[in-house]
């Protein structure tokens, strides 16, 4: 009986023993770890530099002209770029000092020529017959890219309103970062930089559109993206449309606006 259990428990071990060794031969064996080593290369500062195509040269403007590759909207001696929205001739009043004034209820002006994304240079001065004017009419009108987007101009010196609709606005859209007017009858400065809206072939907008503002050399809209167009009431639209021109507006209320030196660059 004794003998037995040795065999048994000798069968036993030699078994778990062989099948210990299949197993092991089975593990896969790995091979060592390679490490990689970096060429070491050289670099020079000529790797990063790029040569073309070279920048167009332009000219800035001097005494408050326009850069050489402008276009010239007014400069103060005709209005022969411009006209009304029912093509007739201007009836804005053009000054000695060149500049021109809205004459009230003639209605807007716009530019013969249409636009896409322009930068776009202008100035403009409220009027000192404030007395009794307030809110929305006190020197009011605007300028809209391609007709539809409004930048609001309004005389807000010690004058409350709507601030999605003061000076500097994107009107109905988009309020101010700062108010940084000239004091009443003197010269603003405008420049805009727009970046009109796209459209697919079926109407279906696929880009909004962009404005940036400086008002007096100081940033008061920062790359807004345009809802679409600027209602005087209820929500903006997005009507496919092409180029469109740059229109002044006539508020209808004697606001007395004067403007001047208007140049733009296509984008």
């Amino acid at each position: 009986y004794y003998f037995m259990k040795k065999t048994i428990a000798f069968f036993l071990i030699s078994t778990f023993l062989s099948s210990c060794e299949k197993k092991q031969e089975k593990k896969e064996i790995k091979p060592k770890e390679t490490i990689e080593v970096e060429t070491k290369v050289k670099k020079k500062p000529q790797d990063t530099e790029v040569w073309e195509p070279i920048p167009q040269t332009v000219s800035p403007g001097t005494n408050n002209s326009a850069p050489s590759d402008a276009i010239v909207l007014f400069n103060g001696t005709d209005l022969k770029g411009w006209k009304h929205s029912d093509d007739t001739n201007v009836k804005w009043i053009l000054n000695p000092d060149k500049s021109m004034t809205v004459k009230n209820k003639t209605g807007n002006i716009q530019t013969n020529k249409n636009f896409g994304s322009v930068q776009l240079h202008l100035e403009w001065k409220s009027s000192t017959d404030v007395e009794g004017k307030k809110g929305q009419h006190k020197s009011n009108s605007g300028v809209f890219l391609q007709g539809k987007y409004e930048v609001q101009i309004l005389d807000n010196n010690d004058n409350k309103t709507y601030v999605n609709g003061q000076v500097g606005s994107v009107y109905k859209q988009s309020i101010p970062l700062v108010k940084a007017s000239a004091k009443t009858g003197e010269w603003n400065t405008y420049d805009i930089i727009f970046h009109a809206p796209e459209f697919n072939s079926e109407g279906k907008k696929t880009k909004s559109g962009t404005i940036t503002v400086l008002h007096n050399g100081i940033l008061v809209q920062d790359h807004y993206i345009i809802k679409g167009s600027t209602e005087y009431i209820g929500a903006p639209k997005n009507t496919p449309h092409g180029k469109g021109p740059i229109v002044l507006q006539d508020h209808h209320d004697n606001s007395g606006v004067s403007y001047r030196n208007i140049w733009v660059r296509e984008l």
